[in-house]
């Protein structure tokens, strides 16, 4: 029997399934997950229960829309379909039910500007896409609309979808989103939420570029997402010129305070007695 291929991958979507149950966005087998590979993709079959679910069951997709197995994809495969043709920095896409991004995406409303981490998703809002019946090729179409400039988006009556770039990093936006949604939900029970400018949220776009980059991960003239505080050790004083300068000031010796000049002494001169 030839060997299964990508079996740490498989594991790892199945982990994924488990983690995203584990952490509250999503119930039961309502969602999905895929992950990108040479000439295709991996995506969890139709119906299988997370925790019953084996490596050799995760369907293997090719970017034709074919499927190869005995087992049959999850049916909202249109849609990582789709976004893996489309958006080239896609590794892995998650799609839930997540309860507080289903019950504004059943409002059909867009999470604005409220909190600035809005722009986990690459804009200045998470919109969320018209409605159409699952799995079909025309709610694929509505979700590419809202996904243009973005990782994520509501579905009108349905859930959330986003992608990243690998399974870690989009689980953990799946997340974000659904906290998103959830301090939205609880911010207008108590009142009308204040929406930041468009100014600020360029200036947040801006950083985003690098936001949670170490300083070894960032590209070629990037910068960091806010400006960090001196850095103390040796490394950092054979690297940087601030630092080498904090490093030497430290290692001069304090300067002896003067000793203050000596009071000049004035002599009285006698005042003579008048002449008689």
């Amino acid at each position: 029997m030839a060997a299964l291929k990508h079996l740490s991958l498989r594991k790892a979507i199945i982990a994924a399934c488990l983690k995203m149950n584990e952490l509250g966005i999503n119930q039961g087998t309502s969602g999905n997950i895929s992950a990108r590979i040479d000439g295709g993709f991996l995506i969890t079959p139709s119906g299988i229960p997370y925790e019953k679910m084996k490596p050799e069951q995760i369907v293997q997709m090719d970017l034709g829309g074919g499927y190869f197995g005995e087992y049959l994809p999850s049916s909202e495969w249109r849609m990582h379909y789709d976004i893996y043709l489309n958006k080239p920095d896609a590794g892995a896409v998650v799609h839930t039910h997540a309860t507080y991004c289903t019950a504004l995406a059943c409002l059909h409303e867009r999470i604005p500007a409220f909190h600035y981490m809005i722009g986990v998703a690459g804009g200045t809002n998470i919109r969320c896409a018209d409605y159409a019946t699952f799995g079909t090729q025309e709610l694929s179409g509505h979700m590419l609309k809202a996904l243009q400039g973005r990782s994520a988006c509501l579905l009108a009556n349905h859930g959330m979808i986003c992608f990243g770039k690998d399974l870690d990093k989009t689980l953990w936006l799946a997340g974000e989103v659904e906290t998103l949604a959830q301090q939205y939900w609880t911010a207008r029970q108590m009142g009308k939420p204040t929406i930041l400018s468009k100014r600020e949220m360029a200036t947040v776009l801006a950083r985003f570029k690098s936001y949670g980059k170490q300083t070894k991960d960032l590209d070629k003239g990037e910068a960091l997402a806010v400006e960090p505080p001196p850095r103390r050790d040796g490394a950092a004083a054979s690297k940087t010129g601030p630092a080498k300068k904090t490093a030497k000031a430290r290692s001069k010796k304090p300067a002896s305070p003067r000793r203050p000049a000596a009071r000049k002494r004035t002599v009285k001169k006698p005042v003579k007695a008048p002449a008689a």
